[in-house]
């Protein structure tokens, strides 16, 4: 006799289908686990056989294979505890209801309870898509599978009451999705109004949530540079369905959900400047597992202090930027996993933080601080549309009564921008002006006679590349549409221009270049 559950396993982003089938044979009794499964599969054997002895379930009398096909794709994690014990409850007899229309995902303790896993929403996308009706997971990973749609999802807090349920003495409702509000979690939105004065940050902050630019940010400690970037989650615009979906995926791939359920609001990561090349752009020895810049997909990814990280880390960005994708490749897998991301980045002028201040004296040698700022290269400086220096604050405009702009008011312009990008590249897989490609280009991006004059003095005078050519452009495309204006108009150029003199104001007679 041979019994057949399904179940699914992870590979990159998306989930697969496993049947888990299980086979007596003579022999004295045992348990074996073939189809290519790691350590943490192998051992389930014992963790169901305990489950089952606790929970006061007769042993298999017999010996019994399982297989997890198909045979040739390695099977890891205790993700498939679950499907394994049913399998087993099913083949001698303790379950005897009509289950193939169900699947079944988790891990369960020694003691017979269930226990959260991770990946479980791609799965349950996958086995919507498979033709499952119903599908069983861990209590704790209950609203992360209830937002997919037709499909039931149920919640197992043990395996006694699965069993009681699926022989019908027990009755448990399907779980619904029901999302939790900000205030309900508590959650503190840092907000635009908290900030006194750098008004020229907040303008470059608006005109890169308007175009989703990349921004690098300049200045002093303590002139403000991090709670700047941590209020542009606050101005962008709200995710879609889809996108909460596809970053939802990659954090609960990652294990990395703060409570179940669907995320909401825009990412907003900071990893610290030891972060690996590993960390941040994923891998691992095992799995491959995605690393900050793909758990920031459709967020912020922020780079405080940014010459302090290593360069082999740096150039680890320079695909995402360019592609929105990063791609790992591991003995044996290869996995891309999508990062459509705004990195926003903050430094010191120099080592000592204050070089060009006015009110502290800088302590580093020409030599300390070329040294310093060459950590970052040209290559990478280029990918950054707009560079911005952060003066320090004045006392007048901390002790300052004006109410400054909130975040909402902030917000209602950036999506009027961002309404008219969505018109304009309708029907493309361009979302932004910052994704602008080379097609699109000369199409989007016209510019009057004197905007183009403008433009190259500025490209001759500050001998910008051909990438930041491009990214001057791009950015005002991006004013222009702040403005509604249909042409790049000269002042457009202007201010996009300001926000690239930075990187020739610093890093004349960089390397890199």
């Amino acid at each position: 006799m041979v019994v057949c559950i399904n179940s699914f396993g992870i590979n990159g982003m998306d989930g697969y289908c496993v049947e888990v089938e299980a086979s007596a044979s003579g022999g004295l009794p045992g348990l074996d686990v073939v189809g290519l499964p790691d350590a943490a599969v192998r051992e389930s054997r014992d963790r169901v056989r305990s489950a089952m002895k606790n929970c006061g379930f007769p042993q298999p009398k017999s010996h019994i294979i399982i297989n997890l096909a198909p045979a040739d794709i390695k099977k890891e994690g205790a993700i498939y505890d679950l499907p394994i014990l049913v399998a087993l409850l099913k083949i001698t007899g303790q379950i005897n209801s009509d289950i193939s229309d169900c699947a079944f995902i988790g891990e369960i303790s020694l003691g017979g309870d269930a226990r959260s896993i991770n990946g479980v929403l791609p799965m349950v996308i996958k086995a919507r898509e498979c033709g499952i009706k119903r599908i069983f997971v861990p209590s704790q990973n209950i609203s992360e599978a209830a937002v997919v749609d037709g499909i039931d999802a149920y919640p197992v807090n043990g395996i006694v009451e699965l069993k009681n349920m699926l022989n019908n003495q027990i009755e448990i409702k399907p779980a619904v999705a029901s999302p939790a509000s900000a205030d309900e979690l508590g959650t503190f939105i840092p907000d635009f109004s908290q900030v006194k004065g750098q008004l020229e940050a907040k303008r470059a902050l608006e005109i890169a949530a308007a175009g989703g630019h990349n921004i690098l940010l300049i200045g002093p400690p303590g002139s403000g540079k991090s709670m700047l970037a941590k209020r542009l989650p606050s101005i962008l615009p709200d995710m879609t369905f889809d996108e909460m979906i596809e970053t939802t995926k990659i954090h609960s791939i990652a294990g990395t959900l703060h409570r179940d359920g669907l995320i909401e609001t825009r990412p907003f990561r900071s990893p610290h400047h030891t972060v690996t090349a590993v960390g941040l752009g994923g891998g691992g020895s095992g799995a491959i597992k995605p690393g900050e810049v793909s758990l920031a997909h459709n967020g912020v990814l922020f780079l405080d202090e940014l010459p302090e990280f290593s360069r082999n880390v740096l150039e680890v960005l320079r695909q995402p930027i360019e592609d929105a994708s990063i791609t790992i490749s591991r003995s044996g897998q290869n996995c891309t996993y999508p990062c459509s991301i705004m990195v926003v980045a903050a430094m010191n002028p120099c080592p000592c933080g204050y070089y060009g201040d006015e009110t502290h004296r800088c302590s580093c040698s020409e030599m300390k601080i070329k040294r310093y700022l060459n950590r970052i290269s040209g290559p990478l400086l280029d990918r950054f549309d707009i560079h911005v220096e952060v003066p320090p604050v004045k006392f007048e405009e901390l002790r300052s009564s004006e109410v400054t702009e909130s975040s909402a008011e902030i917000k209602k312009r950036v999506d009027a921008a961002r309404e008219i990008q969505r018109k304009r590249f309708s029907g493309t897989s361009t979302l932004c002006n910052a994704r602008i490609n080379a097609e699109q280009f000369e199409k989007v991006c016209v510019i009057d006679s004197e905007a183009e004059k403008t433009l190259k003095n500025a490209f001759d005078s500050l001998g910008l590349t051909a990438r930041a050519y491009d990214r001057v452009l791009k950015v005002a495309r991006t004013i222009a549409d702040l403005e509604q204006s249909q042409v790049i108009r000269s002042e457009h150029v202007l201010e996009a221009v300001q926000y690239r003199s930075l990187d020739r104001k610093y890093w004349s007679g960089s390397a890199d270049k």
